[in-house]
């Protein structure tokens, strides 16, 4: 998978032994987003879902590069979070070390490790500063998986939308249900309220957001216009509400923000009194928010399923609408700069920042769809004897 700016593009290259399905992405940027990328020093991971991309944006020497890496129907991702797990044979996270990028997808979440130095020696040698491998995968079934984040001892938890609750993983079990709405009365595949974002705060979910306070099954699309609500999970209190489908609650520099979707808006919310405030405005439906320094970046998407987004305010100037991503400046409540997908890429979900890589790399589970070479981690000869014992911190076991 390719992505060009305007006006070239070209398709998909076809595979020497199968065809692989054509898919065009034309985008086109501003002025000042390559600018804004570079002073920041990061890059950006942004989860298309229908396109089944993760799409990785770093600028260096002046040029912005867009990495596409097909992840099915790719949703929230968990950024890395430096630190070891407590517990290398932990039942409840992958035997790994190190910083881990976790991505959602329809019915089981993939695990990226760091790679190290070896960033460095991924094809093209010496493009990227940071590089995370695929290692891992665990199977939840199909619970609609939405937003993540890391918590305490890196301990997982995960958006389980068709479930109605927070949720985090065990081997013995698809999920393990922690937290649920108090108007949810029991554990059910029925999507009741549209759980979807979830703010973390000291490495425990404090914040999320849903569609509507219903407890009936889909029972959230009858009032999707102004149903929306932010709920505090330490006291199960409703913080706010008559927000429009609001996703993505995040904490930043001591306030609460959250995107008011149906209405194209970024807001604070003071979670003391419930006062609302407006911080920006921008031309799409609101999914996935992250911020670097005094910019908060914001994905955009084009809605156009009218059974879900109709009667939705942002939804009535179908046309005026953009997919991508824009960086908004929190000093001046101004949209300041953006990236935009014309075309191949219709909707966004979440939006990660990667903190001090101007170029990030992520080797998934699909390198020949990804026009990758493959990547083999393999420990030195000199290592393999220390690594032969069944008791060696780090391999891999499965009970029987």
């Amino acid at each position: 998978m390719t992505g060009t700016p305007r006006p070239a593009s070209r398709p998909t290259s076809q595979s020497a032994s199968r065809p692989l399905p054509a898919r065009t992405i034309d985008y086109r940027h501003s002025a000042q987003f390559v600018p804004i990328l570079e002073h920041l020093g990061c890059s950006l991971l942004v989860s298309t879902y229908a396109a089944g991309k993760v799409v990785s944006v770093g600028a260096i020497d002046g040029q912005l590069h867009l990495g596409f890496s097909n992840f099915q129907q790719a949703m929230g991702i968990a950024p890395p979070q430096s630190g070891t797990f407590a517990n290398a044979h932990s039942q409840t996270q992958p035997s790994t070390q190190g910083d881990i990028i976790a991505v959602g997808g329809p019915n089981l979440i993939w695990f990226l490790k760091d790679a190290g130095p070896l960033a460095n020696q991924v094809d093209p040698a010496g493009t990227y500063d940071r590089a995370f491998l695929v290692r891992e995968s665990f199977v939840t079934g199909n619970i609609s998986i939405h937003e993540m984040g890391w918590g305490q001892e890196q301990e997982l938890w995960v958006v389980n939308t068709l479930f109605s609750c927070l949720a985090t993983l065990h081997e013995d079990f698809n999920f393990v249900p922690r937290w649920q709405p108090s108007f949810i009365d029991r554990l059910a595949p029925e999507d009741r309220c549209h759980l979807n974002g979830m703010a973390m705060v000291d490495g425990l979910p404090r914040y999320v957001s849903c569609l509507g306070l219903s407890n009936a099954p889909r029972g959230w699309r009858e009032n999707k216009a102004d149903g929306g609500s932010l709920i505090d999970v330490q006291s199960g209190e409703l913080i706010a509400g008559g927000f429009c489908m609001p996703h993505s609650p995040r904490m930043h520099q001591g306030k609460l923000f959250m995107l008011d979707s149906g209405k194209g808006l970024l807001v604070t919310v003071d979670p003391a009194d419930g006062t609302v405030d407006e911080v920006a405005s921008y031309p799409g439906y609101g999914r996935g928010l992250a911020f670097a320094g005094q910019f908060a970046f914001v994905g955009m998407s084009r809605a156009r399923e009218r059974s879900v987004f109709g009667g939705v305010p942002i939804c009535e100037s179908s046309n005026e609408m953009r997919c991508g991503v824009v960086a908004i400046d929190l000093v001046s409540g101004r949209s300041v700069a953006f990236i935009e997908f014309e075309s191949g890429v219709e909707e966004l979900f979440d939006i990660q920042v990667i903190v001090g890589s101007r170029r990030t790399v992520l080797c998934g589970p699909y390198p020949r769809e990804d026009q990758q070479k493959p990547v083999w981690v393999v420990p030195p000869p000199n290592v393999v004897s220390k690594l032969s014992s069944q008791h060696q911190a780090g391999s891999v076991k499965r009970r029987r």
